[in-house]
C-alpha cells in the first residue's frame, strides 16, 4: 500500500508541474499577482510530493521489499546498510527519481528564498522550472517507473552491481546530480530573462550564487567519479577516466565559465549573452551527461 501512495505522490506531482509551469507563465504576461504568485505555491507542493514519493521508495531498499522490482534488482537481504541505501540511486530508475527531486528542491529553494526577485520574473524562472519537472516526472512515470511491483515476491534479490558497492559511488551519484541538476534554476533564469527581454546586473546577482551552489556539488561529485573511476575501474591517468566521468566534466568546464561570466555581468553590464548562452548550454551539457548514461537503453 506505501508503494502505492508513492507513485500516487509522483501523479500529483506531475498535474502540480503543470500548473506550476503553465499558469506563472499567464500571470506573468497579463501582470496579474494573483496568478504569478501560484509559482511558489506550486513548487513548494511539487517539492513536498516528490521527497515524500523518493523516502517511500528508499524505505522500500532499506526494508528489502523485494515486491518491487527495483528493490528485486538492486539489492539482497546480505547487502549492508549503506549499500542499500546507495542502491536506491543505483539503477536507471531510481537516478531518475532522484534527478527529478533535485529539480524540485532547486525549484522550491527559489520559492522559499526569492522572496527579493521580482514578480515576473521569479514566476517565469519557477514556470520554467515547472515544464522541466512535467517532462522529467512525464519520462519516469510512463517510461521508468521507480514502483514497478514484482509477483510472486522473491526471497532475495539479485545483488547490487559489485563496481557499485563502494563509497566512492554511495555518494557519488547525489552530489553530482545535486550539480547537474543545479544548472537547471540557471537555465531556467536565462530563459525567463529572455522571455521578458532584461539581461542586468540584477539578475547576475541572483544567478551566480545559484551557479556557485550547483558548481561545488558538481565539483565534489566529479572528484569523487574519477577517484572511484581511477582506482576500482583503472581507467589511469587525468585524460583516461571512464567516458562517463569525463561527460560529467563537460557542464562543469560550462559552469565554471558561467560564474565568471555572470560575475563580469553584475560588475560592468557586459557578455550578457555570452552569459545566457552559457547558462543554457551548462544545462545542456549536464542532460547529456545524465542521459549519457541514464537513456534507459
Amino acid at each position: 500500500m506505501l508503494v502505492e501512495i508513492g507513485h500516487f505522490a509522483l501523479v500529483l506531482a506531475l498535474l502540480v508541474a503543470a500548473v506550476q509551469g503553465t499558469v506563472p507563465l499567464i500571470g506573468a504576461a497579463a501582470s496579474n499577482r494573483a496568478l504569478m504568485d501560484v509559482a511558489r505555491s506550486a513548487a513548494r507542493l511539487q517539492l513536498s510530493l516528490v521527497a515524500f514519493a523518493y523516502a517511500i521508495f528508499v524505505h522500500a531498499h532499506i526494508v528489502s521489499d523485494f515486491s518491487l522490482l527495483n528493490v528485486f534488482e538492486n539489492s539482497s537481504l546480505s547487502k549492508p546498510m549503506l549499500y542499500k541505501v546507495t542502491g536506491a540511486w543505483g539503477s536507471h530508475e531510481g537516478s531518475m527519481l532522484l534527478w527529478v527531486f533535485m529539480l524540485a528542491l532547486f525549484g522550491g529553494l527559489v520559492a522559499f528564498f526569492g522572496r527579493g526577485l521580482p514578480a515576473s520574473l521569479r514566476a517565469r524562472t519557477l514556470a520554467i522550472q515547472g515544464l522541466l519537472g512535467f517532462g522529467t516526472l512525464l519520462f519516469i512515470i510512463v517510461t521508468s517507473n521507480p514502483f514497478a511491483r514484482l509477483s510472486p515476491v522473491p526471497a532475495d534479490g539479485r545483488d547490487l552491481n559489485p563496481l557499485l558497492q563502494d563509497p566512492g559511488l554511495a555518494f557519488h551519484p547525489p552530489f553530482l546530480y545535486f550539480g547537474y541538476v543545479g544548472f537547471s534554476i540557471t537555465y531556467s533564469f536565462a530563459i525567463a530573462a529572455l522571455i521578458e527581454g532584461r539581461v542586468d546586473a540584477f539578475w547576475a546577482r541572483w544567478v551566480r550564487p545559484w551557479a556557485l551552489t550547483a558548481g561545488c556539488g558538481l565539483t565534489i561529485g566529479v572528484a569523487m567519479g574519477s577517484w572511484w573511476a581511477y582506482y576500482v575501474l583503472g581507467w589511469g591517468g587525468w585524460w583516461a577516466w571512464d567516458p562517463v566521468e569525463n561527460a560529467s566534466f563537460m557542464p562543469w568546464l560550462l559552469g565554471t565559465a558561467l560564474l565568471h561570466s555572470a560575475a563580469v555581468v553584475e560588475k560592468r553590464e557586459t557578455m550578457q549573452r555570452w552569459t545566457l548562452l552559457l547558462a543554457i548550454m551548462t544545462f545542456g551539457m549536464s542532460l547529456i551527461g545524465t542521459f549519457l548514461v541514464r537513456s534507459g537503453c
